[in-house]
């Protein structure tokens, strides 16, 4: 099977060391990506480590595509025991870092340790550096990439940085790459924030040779350059208009279900302050969203659906400039946009202050640097609702994306099951649902469904192919036995490894059934709870046995 090629770098903060290790066994089992890093977490980290502790690991892991120059692969993943979740936890980013990061010749770096002052850790193909910069304290993410590229010539493509937001371990910090693109979800910023670590570099001339047949990387690139389907266009905002009036847009934290608002914050208002083309490194699909505001001068990228949820009709705020300017800042401060507008957004309904676009603005700005009531959202809505008296609208502590699980049920039983709490990229299996291949409403035949779509996630997350190749002539399905040497029961039997041994390092921190639940009632859960634990293999109180988890 076709998997990411070159060692694991270890390098502990704390003590200024590091060292190289073979992980060939591990690569072969599973693929590189999400896998790589859930395989060398559960392995390496203790269960009980507390996430903003020095115990912590945190992973940054390749796969193999991102040795080629192909379409969508442009990405990269971090894995680390969650701040906001309290469980093991993996997020993906697009931009121009994999290539430089696969350029060091190592498939996987292991950050562990504290540091004893704020440093930037220069990783090459040549060893590792660890440079002091009290004067990037609180530096805002465009800062770093100013001051490194004057110091040392690095560009924000060579970056992995924390905001603000990672240095007050803020519990949904992002960490920032490309000054624009988050490994937004989980609160990975603050765990590097934790270690004092402001900024990763990566640099090198050492990229390891994997074998993609040409063909298809051409008719990839082909497939990408010359598809007309609106994410070219208007990124996932162009779903604004026809999530809402067909589905469900949750508006004023959740409390209603269409935004009367919406014209002003859709698409097509996305389109109309896009400047040029944006992409992702060697792709020809070129979905970003590179905007500005000619009246205010702000300049951005994006906002993208779940932005234009979070921050506009979840806030209760219909104009596209405030949406772009709330997203601007998460970025510059390291926020994901997901959990920091939904937590915002909870503020705004005990105050009974939707569409105070003013207050919003403020709010993050406290929320990155923990001042005042922002001290407060900081923690995220699962520990502060109670404080706040607001409903707790989280799974595992983490906040819900804006694909309603009260109308398409199918993905109301994913966000309760999935193993990183309420995030709609653990299974897409919204999509099937959207797109009429299952009924909106009830569970029925949808478990099996659930089932297969995590496991072919997790494949795709550990191969690190963007989900938006489904959009050029169904990439994946259509190559993935020519890509990888493999049949599809392999790939996903990877993508179920990588499942379980998610669900078994949170079981041994004490999740269960209990954790696997929704903030409201869709038909049939707990019959559909038990189906799904039933093809799982696991008990019916939600855990996996050491014995079904192997190697």
């Amino acid at each position: 099977m076709l998997h990411a090629s070159g060692p694991l770098l270890s390098i502990d903060v704390g003590r200024r060391e590091y060292e190289v290790e073979e992980i060939d066994d591990v690569l072969e089992a599973y693929v590189g990506g999400r896998g790589l890093g859930t395989k060398l977490a559960h392995d390496r980290t203790p269960f009980d480590a507390d996430p903003l502790g020095p115990e912590n690991r945190l992973y940054l892991t390749s796969g193999p595509m991102q040795h080629s120059q192909m379409s969508f692969t442009g990405r990269m993943n971090i894995t680390s025991v969650s701040p906001l979740t309290d469980g093991l936890a993996s997020t993906n980013a697009g931009g121009f870092l994999s290539r430089n990061f696969t350029s060091t010749g190592y498939s996987a770096v292991e950050i562990t340790g504290q540091s004893d002052e704020l440093i930037a850790v220069h990783v090459t193909d040549d060893g590792v550096e660890f440079e002091a910069v009290p004067e990037l304290e609180e530096a805002r993410v465009s800062a770093v990439t100013e001051e490194l590229n004057d110091r040392r010539g690095l560009e924000s493509e060579h970056l992995a940085t924390v905001g603000p937001a990672g240095e007050n371990r803020v519990r949904f910090a992002s960490v920032m790459t490309s000054d624009s693109r988050a490994f937004g979800r989980g609160g990975m910023g603050a765990v590097l924030g934790a270690k004092n670590v402001k900024c990763l570099s990566f640099r090198g001339e050492s990229t390891p040779d994997v074998e993609i047949p040409e063909d298809v990387q051409s008719e990839v690139h082909e497939g990408a350059a010359t598809s007309d389907s609106m994410l070219k266009q208007q990124g996932t905002a162009f779903a604004t208009d026809v999530i809402h009036d067909n589905f469900s847009l949750p508006t004023r934290y959740f409390s209603e279900q269409s935004f009367e608002g919406v014209e002003a914050i859709s698409g097509n208002a996305v389109t109309e302050k896009k400047y040029k083309k944006g992409t992702c490194s060697s792709c020809a699909f070129a979905c970003k969203l590179p905007t500005r505001d000619e009246e205010t001068g702000l300049e951005t990228e994006g906002p993208e659906f779940e932005t234009i949820f979070s921050f506009g009709s979840s806030a209760g705020v219909g104009d596209i400039v405030d949406v772009m300017k709330s997203n601007e800042l998460c970025d510059e401060l390291g926020m994901d946009t997901i959990s920091c507008g939904v937590a915002v957004s909870a503020y705004l309904a005990a105050e009974d202050e939707f569409g105070n676009a003013d207050l919003v603005h403020d709010l993050v700005e406290k929320v990155a640097r923990r001042e005042g009531i922002g001290d407060t959202l900081a923690e995220g809505v699962d520990r502060f609702h109670d404080e706040l008296g607001v409903e707790n609208w989280t799974v595992k502590g983490l906040e819900f994306a804006g694909h309603d699980g009260r109308v398409i049920h199918g993905q109301g039983l994913s966000y309760a099951v999935a193993n990183r709490g309420a995030d709609h990229m653990y299974s897409t299996l919204l999509e099937q649902e959207y797109f009429g291949e299952l009924e909106q409403e009830g569970l029925d035949g949808k478990p099996p469904a659930l089932v297969r779509a995590e496991n072919w996630r997790a494949f795709q997350d550990s191969a690190i192919i963007c989900s938006h190749s489904a959009s050029s002539g169904e990439m994946m399905e259509t190559h993935a036995e020519r890509l990888f040497q493999s049949d599809v029961d392999e790939l996903l039997a990877v993508g179920e490894r990588v499942v379980e041994h998610e669900r078994h390092f949170n079981n041994e921190r004490g999740m269960d059934r209990e954790d696997d639940t929704l903030p409201y009632e869709i038909p049939d859960f707990e019959a559909g709870l038990d189906e799904y634990y039933d093809l799982r293999g696991w008990t019916q109180n939600g855990t996996i046995s050491d014995e079904q988890l192997g190697d």
